[in-house]
């Protein structure tokens, strides 16, 4: 199964990797697209930079969009 050549990611997504964190978590909130994908342990808050082709292999899922997370915060 081949990933697709482009993946829409936006800033404030929350999204899972292949491999966990030496901390022990799993999710990453997006900070930062472009060439490099900026990414911040939400369990340690430990920053990163991904080139994008590298982030893509590494994707395993995304757990929440911003968007919605947005339309959720309105909400209270």
């Amino acid at each position: 199964m081949s990933q697709p050549e482009y993946i829409e990611i936006h800033v404030g997504d929350i999204v899972r990797l292949k491999k966990k964190h030496p901390c022990g978590g799993w999710e990453w909130r997006v900070v930062r697209t472009g060439a490099d994908i900026g990414l911040i342990c939400t369990t340690c808050q430990r920053r990163l930079m991904l080139p994008r082709d590298k982030f893509r292999r590494s994707l395993k899922q995304i757990v929440a969009r911003a968007s919605d997370m947005d339309l959720n915060d309105q909400s209270l």
